[in-house]
């Protein structure tokens, strides 16, 4: 055990829902990194975001893998009632999907401009399903059909479905695609009943996916728990990314029915980035899943929480810009962070901040948010 400040609270109860990028958190304790530093994680199966955000509030869980989006949907009250949040560190990168169904592909839609085109040849109801409203597949559908002069909140009918029943929605007919987290879209390929339209880093290239939360409450009273708990959690993401063996055996114990609940095959493809869209083409994916890339992946970056706020002022979830720096600061644990990637030998970045390129040209820093978040040409 490292000689650190005894954390407050020894057993920790960490909410997940059964997806690939749920994979450090479990191995953390599968492992044993949690006792090196005093801790142990007891990780526990949820069956939504919904019941995830609720949880946390409660405090049925001390501590959750978690939706960008959904962390920061709650801190400003959207769909809740406000209470302060907690971002403790990212936990992955890139890994998720926008599946179409093989009906839709059969009719020529396998990409966002075929889908635009028929649906223009072809008007009805179209139903597209992403996991929750405020969450990142919401962010990411919006986002891709946006790109294509899609208006998602106009054109389509959006539902939420938690990602674990994504495949069977989609193949009893009960939409028309869905954006969720992996092993779900590969499960779509290999069942025959979905396309891979996109990948999530096909919009936005190593962008931010899920996160290490927990309220502001928790935190403030459990300090030394939560940077125990960041730091063996960089510790199993470390330990996955190491090698490809690694991600091998971290998905043959995740697709165990305590877990993910599906055969191995459906995770181990795509975490090594191997892709097939269900359309006779694959490709080695240079974005594909990960965990940790020298601590580049789980550094708490105040312009990728900032960036959820953008796009939910974009959709009319806030009515008006909020301060966008402050409320980060707040949620974002960074010095947390520090001190736990101090113990394990973490790299840390420069700055707070990180520049990209979304699959539309335009560029996101955290620089000047409220002018990002008026300048789409689709927005409510």
């Amino acid at each position: 055990m490292v000689n650190k400040a005894s954390p407050e609270k020894q057993v920790v109860k960490i909410g997940f829902n059964p997806l690939t990028d749920c994979a450090s958190i479990v191995m953390a304790a599968v492992l044993g990194f949690d006792e090196k530093y005093g801790i142990k994680i007891v990780p526990s199966k949820e069956s939504s975001w919904a019941s995830v955000r609720d949880k946390l509030l409660t405090g049925d869980l001390d501590a959750a893998h978690a939706l960008y989006g959904m962390v920061y949907g709650t801190q400003l009250g959207i769909g809740s009632p406000a209470r302060d949040m907690a971002v403790l560190m990212n936990l992955n990168r890139n890994g998720q999907a926008i599946t179409l169904s093989r009906r839709l592909a059969e009719q020529g839609a396998t990409d966002g401009a075929t889908l635009a085109a028929l649906m223009a040849r072809e008007p009805r109801t179209y139903t597209f399903a992403q996991t929750f409203p405020t969450g990142t597949h919401a962010m990411w559908l919006y986002y891709w059909l946006a790109a294509h002069g899609v208006d998602p909140l106009r054109d389509v009918r959006a539902i939420t479905v938690p990602p674990a029943q994504m495949v069977p929605y989609l193949a009893a007919g009960y939409m028309d695609g869905f954006c969720a987290g992996e092993p779900w879209n590969h499960q779509a390929v290999m069942d025959g009943v979905g396309v891979t339209a996109a990948t999530s880093q096909h919009i936005w290239p190593e962008h931010p996916e899920k996160v290490l939360a927990a309220s502001g409450e928790f935190v403030r009273r459990h300090p030394n728990t939560c940077r125990a708990m960041i730091a063996a959690v960089l510790e199993a993401s470390r330990w996955i990314d190491a090698s490809a063996a690694n991600r091998m055996a971290m998905a043959e114990i995740i697709s165990g029915a305590a877990y993910v609940n599906t055969g191995k095959d459906a995770i181990s493809q795509r975490i090594l980035g191997h892709y097939q869209d269900g359309m006779g083409n694959s490709w080695e994916d240079a974005h594909a899943l990960r965990f940790h890339q020298e601590g580049a992946v789980n550094f708490p970056y105040l312009s990728d929480g900032m960036w959820f706020m953008t796009q939910q002022r974009r959709w009319g979830l806030l009515k008006s810009d909020p301060d966008y720096h402050d409320v980060a600061s707040a949620v974002h644990q960074t010095s947390l962070y520090k001190e736990a990637a101090e113990w394990t030998e973490t790299p840390v970045p420069q700055g707070e901040l990180r520049s990209s390129i979304l699959m539309d040209g335009k560029v996101w820093d955290g620089r000047d948010p409220v002018r990002y978040a008026a300048s789409f040409g689709i927005r409510q």
